[in-house]
């Protein structure tokens, strides 16, 4: 009997402490779930929910003063040893955190370039933040390394892409020209425009540029560009090689090296949209936050118009964040709608 007494003095504190502080959790998660920004305030609160919990469950357990007083300082001395030791990345990380959220220079979905990386926002956390790469692969990065690292964002309104080609000086500029400017219309850029970059020893380095609008297909249109200026160099007659050039055979001084014109037109079928396969997590995340910023609008559009309000409004308005609901549940089946 008093074992089973013991067992109930140790047991009943921390079932009521753990129902509690699951509650807290639930309650700490719908409270910030309104702002699908505050992923960083969430977690801060959840940290110190449970830090709490492990105190009220040493104060709740029967032990003698003596003991209860000797755990909570060897608590109080682990937590500040942990933090001491932690506190040049943990603290550092946070503290990033809070100032990439205060300046908000980038978002979830955006196209960033950070020292050597380069991909697509999937995530962005309280300690880090998530990019796609190119190669589809998800690189974790501390935000202390994105603060102390010039950030590159590729603007949501729109790109330039360019593409360089270096050729000989045996060619007229304005002919080449000519040729770039045709090759940036053929991939469907507007505003292009020519730029010599560089003259060399023995060739010019030349640059076109466009602007892309949807800079969700940047990677395509950038290899797309390249294949348009070898297309028009060629139908041009502008070889593309080094006028340094040399070849042991003996050939005749009119031979041009450029393949034999090869007509195989492009079809729907023939094009894959690489940024889909690319970028699937940080598309798929752009596109959840893109529908709770829509919600988080609607509701507060719905709070706004008060009781007083018209019934079809406020209905209307409510079936909308219900449609919106299940359309998130759809894309992000582990998340929620109102995180």
């Amino acid at each position: 009997m008093n074992y089973l007494e013991a067992l109930l003095a140790w047991a009943i504190p921390v079932a009521v402490v753990v129902c509690v502080t699951a509650a807290a959790l639930w309650v700490v998660r719908r409270w910030v779930s309104e702002d699908p920004e505050a992923r960083v305030r969430r977690q801060l609160l959840q940290l110190m929910v449970v830090l709490f919990a492990f105190i009220v469950l040493a104060l709740l357990v029967p032990l003698e003063t003596e003991t209860r007083g000797q755990l909570l300082s060897l608590f109080g001395l682990l937590l500040t040893g942990v933090v001491g030791l932690a506190s040049t990345t943990f603290v550092s990380n946070a503290m990033a955190g809070f100032m990439l959220r205060s300046v908000a220079s980038f978002r979830t979905g955006d196209f960033v370039r950070v020292g050597e990386h380069f991909g697509r926002v999937t995530e962005t956390a309280l300690l880090h933040t998530e990019i796609q790469s190119e190669d589809r692969d998800l690189i974790t990065l501390p935000n202390l390394f994105l603060i102390t690292q010039p950030v590159r964002v590729v603007r949501a309104s729109g790109t330039l892409v360019s593409a360089d080609v270096s050729l000989g000086y045996d060619i007229h500029r304005q002919r080449i020209r000519e040729a770039l400017l045709a090759a940036a219309g053929d991939a469907e850029l507007a505003d292009s425009f020519v730029q010599v970059m560089a003259l060399g020893d023995f060739s010019i380095s030349y640059r076109v540029s466009g602007f892309l609008q949807d800079v969700g297909s940047m990677v395509s249109k950038r290899s797309e560009l390249r294949a348009k200026i070898l297309d028009r160099l060629h139908e041009d007659g502008i070889e593309i090689v080094s006028p340094n050039f040399m070849n042991q055979r003996q050939l005749p001084a009119d031979l041009q090296f450029m393949p034999q014109r090869y007509y195989h037109p492009e079809t729907v079928e023939d094009r894959v949209e690489v940024e889909k396969i690319m970028f699937d997590k940080a598309d798929l995340a752009a596109r959840v936050e893109t529908f709770r910023s829509q919600r988080l609008r609607l509701s507060e559009e719905l709070k706004a118009l008060g009781s007083d309000a018209d019934s079809f409004e406020r209905t209307w308005r409510e079936r909308q964040i219900e449609s919106l609901d299940e359309f998130i549940k759809t894309l992000d089946p582990n998340g929620t709608a109102e995180r």
